[in-house]
């Protein structure tokens, strides 16, 4: 608030980093198969102090619910639609007057920022939007301008941190990755001609699930492990390194200044074996206590790190082509209750405060009959099929689920499937194998889930219409396949 009264250019640059922080954030994804109502969530955002949020597309109920909420939004654009928006000023016209315009006047939605793809650069990604991506960036940054919104909402790209890396394995080696150097630095230009921040995603949980060399203790923030020197740095984690790799990379290439957003960083909680309660709520609480106090990094010491935890609630149709923890950051279960205690320095103290109000289906699990066989030879196509369309993440080594026992995991896969599709009788039909059972089979860490009364908003209400016809083709396709 006092900061345009400091003195020099140099200190209001370094305020208005700092000043323009308003609390932690959280992403909010909906790649669910029971999501949540939306008032729900923004009611969830609410009672946990969550002053921001950053959306992957630009739902409408779900952007009609944060109006007048009092949370700063950042609307996403997903990157299939990176190519249309790049070849049609029309088009970025037409995003920005139905996704933006419209709910900022109408709706009274707090929106700052659009967010132009997610992670477009990711090296797995083979180039596939290398050619869009920044003609995207600029077609709706003029469409802001055009709708006069350019003032108040900001184009950005949030970017995987593999954009950039350190030629000598310490933060001030850091550049941008040769293959897309001169395209990043133009997009940093862009950036900063038009007040956009760098937005970079961190995951040190990624290094370490895909390095088995990588220091565990680095991943976290307790001090524990063994300190890195670079010149007058002194490292003790992984996110103040990697963050001042990126410090190092803007400010080489004359863009010292530039706004930082974190816009992914968390830990989940089941899929991989280290993927557990324990070490997602010592990261999580160790992250917030590491920014607490307007605290930065080493290179940035005096502007408080601003990011949003990924994520807010766990997603279980998710891609799993990186791992199986994909479906399971949240920090709340696919029904917004809490996984562990989290002080996100907001209005909870510690407690983080449960979605409300949330209706279940009834006590009623699908499991695998007393009398069937282990050896059946339906046995491992029916598992197959049912994870296939269901959720089995949480099965495997050092999963919560990962001391079942072989009917165990049979019955998992099926209660999963049958749970899915909301219970109807047709999704325990397995033949000759399963049954439906009032006794809950949850066994210590491992629950079997009930699903919730699905919510039905939108198209989804009349994807809900059809859900009995779907699976009673699915039903089908299982009895073809068993007579095969």
């Amino acid at each position: 608030m006092g900061c345009l009264s400091l003195p020099t250019i140099g200190l209001v640059l370094l305020c208005s980093m700092v000043c323009t922080v308003s609390g932690i954030g959280a992403n909010w994804g909906t790649q669910t198969s029971h999501p949540l109502p939306p008032d729900t969530v923004v009611r969830l955002l609410r009672e946990n102090g969550f002053r921001k949020v950053k959306l992957f597309d630009a739902d409408y109920g779900a952007l009609r619910a944060l109006g007048k909420s009092g949370i700063e939004v950042m609307v996403g654009i997903p990157n299939e639609m990176l190519q249309s928006l790049a070849t049609s000023m029309k088009a970025a016209e037409k995003w920005v007057a139905k996704n933006v315009s419209t709910h900022i006047t109408s709706n009274n939605v707090d929106i700052r920022y659009v967010a132009v793809g997610n992670e477009p650069f990711l090296s797995t990604y083979n180039g596939s939007f290398l050619r869009t991506t920044f003609p995207a960036l600029q077609n709706v940054q003029s469409a802001l301008i055009k709708a006069g919104l350019s003032n108040k909402v900001k184009v950005t790209i949030p970017l995987n941190a593999d954009v950039y890396a350190s030629s000598t394995d310490l933060p001030s080696g850091g550049d941008f990755r040769a293959d897309i150097h001169d395209l990043m630095l133009a997009i940093v230009k862009f950036l900063n001609d038009n007040g956009g921040p760098f937005t970079v995603n961190i995951y040190p949980f990624i290094s370490l699930y895909t390095d088995a060399n990588f220091p565990v203790e680095y991943a976290f923030f307790d001090g524990n492990a063994s300190p890195i020197m670079d010149g007058g740095m002194t490292y003790y984690n992984m996110f103040d390194a990697n963050y001042d790799t990126l410090v190092w990379a803007l400010q080489k290439n004359g863009y010292g200044n530039l706004q930082i957003i974190v816009g992914e960083i968390g830990w989940p909680t089941d899929g991989d074996q280290n993927a557990n309660n324990v070490y997602a709520q010592r990261f999580n609480q160790g992250f917030m206590s590491h920014i607490s106090g307007q605290k930065g990094t080493p290179m940035r010491p005096a502007v408080q790190v601003d990011a949003y935890l990924f994520s807010l609630i766990d997603e279980d149709t998710k891609s799993i082509d990186p791992g199986n923890f994909e479906r399971h950051w949240g920090i709340f279960t696919y029904d917004g209750q809490s996984k562990y205690p989290l002080n996100l320095g907001t209005i909870n103290s510690g407690t983080l405060v449960p979605a409300k109000n949330i209706h279940y289906l009834d006590r009623k699990w699908c499991v695998m009959k007393p009398s069937a066989k282990l050896d059946d030879p339906q046995v491992q196509l029916s598992v197959s099929y049912a994870c296939a369309l269901a959720d089995c993440t949480s099965l495997g080594y050092g999963t919560s689920c990962g001391n079942l026992d072989a009917r165990g995991n049979i019955s998992y896969a099926f209660n999963s499937y049958y749970q899915k599709n909301n219970q109807l009788d047709d999704a325990c039909k397995f033949p000759n194998l399963s049954m439906i059972t009032k006794s809950d089979p949850s066994v210590a860490n491992c629950r079997f889930e009930i699903t919730m009364e699905p919510y039905y908003g939108g198209a989804e209400r009349i994807l809900g219409r059809l859900q009995k016809p779907l699976s009673l083709v699915f039903g089908l396709i299982l009895c073809l396949l068993t007579i095969l």
